[in-house]
Formats: C-alpha cells, structure tokens, sequence
C-alpha cells in the first residue's frame, strides 16, 4: 500500500475508533449535511453557537470549528468567544471564511477572527483565500472566481503570517504551509453543484487536525477522503440530489481498497 493512502487509512480509522467531538459554529445552510458528514466519518458533532455555552462546549470539544457562511453580529460574537477559549485549550481551530470577499462586512469579519485567534487551518476556495491577503472582491456570492494555483501566493503569505495551514478547494485542491504544498487531485465535477461541500470539507478537516498532530497531513487527508468519497457518490448518483445521500454513504463505507485504489496526490 502506498505510504500516503497508509497514512490516509490510519487517520480514518483513529477517527472511527476515537470518534472526537467536533465543535461547529457554522451556517444554518449545511448544518445538517455536516453534522451527517462527520457521523458518517467516524467523528461526534456538535453544532452550538449560543454566546451562553460556546465557551463550554469548546472547553469538552478536540477540535472547533468557525464557518462564517451565515454572519450576524450575535454569531460573530460567540466565535470570537469560542476563539479565545480554544486557544486557551490549545485545541485545533479550522476556520472558514466563506464568501469572503463578496462583502465588505464578511471580509472585516474574517480578519477580526484572525486577531482573535491564529488557526491551525484555514480552508476555502481559491477567492476566498485571495480576499484575506490583496483588497480585491473576485468572489461571486460563495463561488470561487479563481483557479486554486491562483491563490498559492496568497495561502502561503497568510500561512506564514499565522503559522497556519492553509487549504485551498479546487478542482485539484491545494494545501500549503509555509514551505511545503501538497496537491491532491480526487473529487467529481459534480461536486461544485451541491451546496455545502466545501463547508462538509472544513468539518472533516476538524476531525481530522483532531486525531492527527501535523495540520498539514490532516487538512490533506480530509481534503482526499471528501474527494474519494465524492468520486464514489458520483458513480452512483444521477444528479445532484441523489448525490448527496450517496455522498454520505460513501463516507461511512469507504475502506482500504478504496482509498489504495483512488487517492491521488504530490506532495512538494
């Protein structure tokens, strides 16, 4: 078995034998997909954005994450919270700035995060992660208006600013640190057309950075297993909507052979 797919099947089954507890705030969109994505993975979620128990919740959680997908200003403030607490624990934060860039008000909001907190990952699309380094509005809504190698500049600038991971989602997705990258090329051009996959992405990258100590292998091992089992949806699925039960299907049932089989990725 190749080294990458060893190391990718044995983070799957630490997650499926440890089940961590994944702490969400994220959008009222995709909660339930997400909350489904990471039971069928193996991981425990909790979705708890309550200014009153954020702080708690972060305090029994192995990993927290931040969507931004849905802002307001009480959200905003119980992340801030929740920011400060994980720091204080010292557990894994991933944070996802989604349609940053789009607004004003969405872009603000992401840095002030940043200040709160350094992230051990930040994933998003291609625009979104320009957004957070060149004064630009490229994306449209959600949507990336970039190439994933557009944004390699900008993810290892902020990589190196927060001495983070950065994780860009694309047709081949990248993830960099300050001085390595590492590219894996699985997933299914369907995926774009179901809402909440980047943001199922994220979840599963808490999961992982929960079970695994380098948040560089763990933000790509879950960038791989949400493309594998996309890939497997896809052969299933006759559109999008019944791709998405399959999708979570193929996350609970995904295997060793599966992933020796599919995984596709370079590191540099």
């Amino acid at each position: 078995m190749h080294p990458a797919a060893t190391a990718l099947w044995r983070d799957v089954q630490r997650i499926r034998s440890k089940a961590p507890l994944v702490h969400n705030i994220t959008n009222y969109v995709v909660m339930n997909f997400t909350a489904n994505a990471l039971l069928a993975a193996g991981a425990s979620p909790v979705m708890a954005h309550a200014v009153d128990e954020v702080e708690d919740m972060v305090g029994i959680a192995s990993a927290l994450v931040i969507n931004i997908g849905t802002l307001s200003q009480p959200w905003v403030e119980s992340m801030h919270v929740a920011l400060r607490a994980a720091k204080r624990r010292g557990i894994p934060i991933v944070l996802d700035p989604v349609g940053s860039g789009a607004t004003r008000y969405r872009t603000e909001t992401v840095q002030s995060l940043l200040l709160a907190a350094s992230p051990t990952v930040i994933r998003g699309n291609a625009s979104e992660i320009r957004s957070l380094v060149h004064a630009e509005r490229a994306t449209r809504g959600v949507d990336s208006a970039h190439d994933t190698e557009d944004a390699l500049d900008a993810a290892r600038t902020l990589a190196r600013q927060h001495g983070c991971v950065v994780s860009v989602s694309g047709a081949v997705d990248m993830i960099v640190s300050a001085d390595e990258v590492i590219r894996v090329s699985n997933g299914a051009p369907i995926m774009p057309k179901i809402t909440g996959m980047g943001c199922a992405a994220s979840a599963l990258t808490g999961a992982f950075t929960a079970v695994n100590d380098s948040p560089l292998q763990a933000a790509a091992h879950a960038m791989a297993l949400n493309g594998i089992a996309g890939e497997m949806a896809a052969e299933q699925s006759r559109g999008p909507g019944t791709f998405h039960g399959a999708f979570i299907d193929s996350l609970y049932l995904i295997d060793e052979g599966d992933i020796e089989r599919r995984l596709r990725v370079n590191e540099a």
